[in-house]
C-alpha cells in the first residue's frame, strides 16, 4: 500500500476484550493506541485475560522500539502509544471521550487525504465519532456469514448444498444422516430420549446427532423454546446411562470468562445457582419429583439434587476452565451466542480424549453489548466447522414450549 493511502485505526479498549490478537488485522496501516486504553486494560487486567494477553504484546512491541514514536510491523505499518491526555481530569473526560479526543488531534495534524479511523466494538463511541465528524467502524475481522440455511432440516429427494459437515434429509418417513461430500446413512427411528418425547422431526434429527459416536461436536441454534438445551440435557443423560461418557458438564457464558466470581456472596455453587436456574429447570422437566415428596423431610434428595451431588452432572464456571484437560465428558454449553470467538477456542481445545461438546443458542438474542449475530463465538464455531465431518449444525426452526408461547412470539415481536 502506497504512503499515500494508508489509513490511521485508532483503537478503543473493546476492541482488545474481543480479541488481544487484532493488532494483525489491519495490514501496512498506521495503528494508534490512546493512553486511555492502556489505563482501562491496566483496571482489567486481573480479572480479564484478553486484557493481560493484549497489555503482553503491547510490551513485546515496547522492546522492539520507541513506542511513543511508532514501532514498525511485520505487514509494513506501525504501532505507537498516543500520550497525550493522560493528565485530563477523570471528572472532565471519560476514557471514552479521550479515545475520540485523541483521534480529533490526529485528523487535525494529518494531510487532509489521510483516513483516520475510531475502531470499536462500542457502539455508543462509534456513534460519537461520527457526530464529532470523526471515521468510526466496528471490528470487522471476526464478522461470519449466517448459516440458518445449512442448519435447516431437509425434505427435498435431491439435496446438496456444498458443506461437508453432517445434515439430515427426511423422504416419506425415513430419516438419512449426510456427510462429506456423498456420504449417507439411514437413521433409526425413535419417539424419545431419556424419557422425553419429541415435539417435530427437527428434535428427532437433532437427538441423533446429539448421541451419535461419529459426531463429536454439534452447534444447535433456534428459537426460545425449541427444545435446545432440553434436548441437550436428555441426551448427555442418556449418554451417561450407556456410560458412554463419565459426566455431563453444563455452563453458561452469563459470567464472563476470566471474571473471578468473589465479588458475589457464598461459595461456588450459590454464586452460580441464580445464572444456572434454567439448567435447573430443565434437569426437572427430565427428572419430575413429585411435591409431597420433594417437601418431605425424609426424603434426603430430591432427584435433580441428587444428578448434582452425586456428580452424574456438574455446573462448571467457564471461568476455570481454561488450562484443564476433560476426557470421557458430555460439554454442553448454553447460551453460547454470548460467546466471543476466542472463548470458544478456550472451551473446544479443553476436549480431551472421548469428550463430545454441544453448543446452544439463539443467534438473535445477544446480551453482551460487543457482539452481534455475526460476530459472537457460536456464529464463529459454525463458519470454521461447517465442513467438518464430525461436526453438526442444526436450526431448530419451530417452539416446542406451547402454542401460548410460539404465538406471542409471533405476535409480540419487535419489527
Amino acid at each position: 500500500m502506497s504512503p499515500s493511502k494508508q489509513k490511521v485505526y485508532v483503537f478503543d479498549t473493546s476492541v482488545f476484550i474481543h480479541d488481544p490478537h487484532a493488532f494483525r488485522e489491519f495490514e501496512d496501516n498506521h495503528l494508534v493506541i490512546p493512553i486511555a486504553v492502556i489505563e482501562e486494560l491496566d483496571k482489567l487486567k486481573k480479572e480479564n485475560y484478553t486484557a493481560r494477553e493484549t497489555l503482553r504484546t503491547i510490551d513485546s512491541f515496547c522492546e522492539q522500539g520507541d513506542i511513543q514514536k511508532g514501532v514498525a510491523l511485520q505487514e509494513g505499518g506501525t504501532i505507537r502509544v498516543d500520550v497525550r491526555l493522560k493528565d485530563a481530569p477523570s471528572n472532565k473526560l471519560s476514557a471514552d471521550d479521550r479515545i475520540i479526543e485523541t483521534a480529533l488531534k490526529i485528523k487535525q495534524e494529518s494531510d487532509p487525504d489521510v483516513q483516520v479511523i475510531i475502531v470499536s466494538k462500542d457502539t455508543s463511541v462509534r456513534i460519537k465519532a461520527e457526530a464529532q465528524k470523526v471515521q468510526a467502524q466496528d471490528y470487522k475481522s471476526d464478522k461470519t456469514t449466517m448459516f440458518q440455511d445449512y442448519g435447516k432440516v431437509h425434505y427435498s429427494g435431491d439435496y446438496q448444498n456444498g458443506i461437508e459437515s453432517v445434515r439430515y434429509q427426511i423422504e416419506g418417513d425415513k430419516i438419512s444422516r449426510l456427510y462429506g461430500k456423498d456420504s449417507r446413512i439411514s437413521v433409526g427411528r425413535r419417539e424419545k430420549i431419556y424419557g422425553l418425547s419429541f415435539k417435530n422431526i427437527e428434535q428427532e434429527c437433532a437427538t441423533d446427532a446429539l448421541i451419535s459416536d461419529e459426531i463429536s461436536i454439534v452447534a444447535l441454534t433456534g428459537t426460545a423454546g425449541a427444545g435446545k438445551t432440553l434436548l441437550a440435557l436428555a441426551a448427555g443423560l442418556h449418554m451417561h446411562e450407556k456410560k458412554k461418557v463419565e459426566q455431563v458438564i453444563v455452563a453458561r457464558p452469563v459470567i464472563p470468562m476470566g471474571k473471578d466470581l468473589g465479588f458475589l456472596p457464598g461459595d461456588i455453587e450459590e454464586k452460580l445457582n441464580p445464572w444456572m436456574q434454567p439448567i435447573f429447570d430443565n434437569l426437572e422437566v427430565l427428572v419430575y419429583t413429585p411435591r409431597e415428596e420433594k417437601d418431605s423431610k425424609r426424603v434426603k434428595y430430591n432427584n435433580v439434587k441428587y444428578l448434582i451431588d452425586s456428580g452424574v452432572v456438574h455446573i462448571e464456571p467457564l471461568t476455570y476452565i481454561r488450562g484443564r484437560s476433560l476426557p470421557r465428558r458430555y460439554m454442553i454449553i448454553d447460551e453460547a451466542q454470548n460467546l466471543r470467538p476466542i472463548d470458544t477456542l478456550t472451551i473446544v481445545t479443553r476436549a480431551g480424549e472421548g469428550t463430545k461438546i454441544i453448543f446452544t443458542g439463539d443467534l438473535t438474542q445477544i446480551d453482551s453489548p460487543y457482539l452481534d449475530a455475526e460476530s459472537n463465538g457460536l456464529a464463529f464455531l459454525i463458519s470454521r466447522f461447517i465442513n467438518e465431518p464430525e461436526f453438526c449444525y442444526l436450526h431448530l426452526s419451530k417452539s416446542a414450549r406451547s402454542k401460548l408461547a410460539e404465538r406471542a412470539s409471533e405476535l409480540l415481536k419487535l419489527r
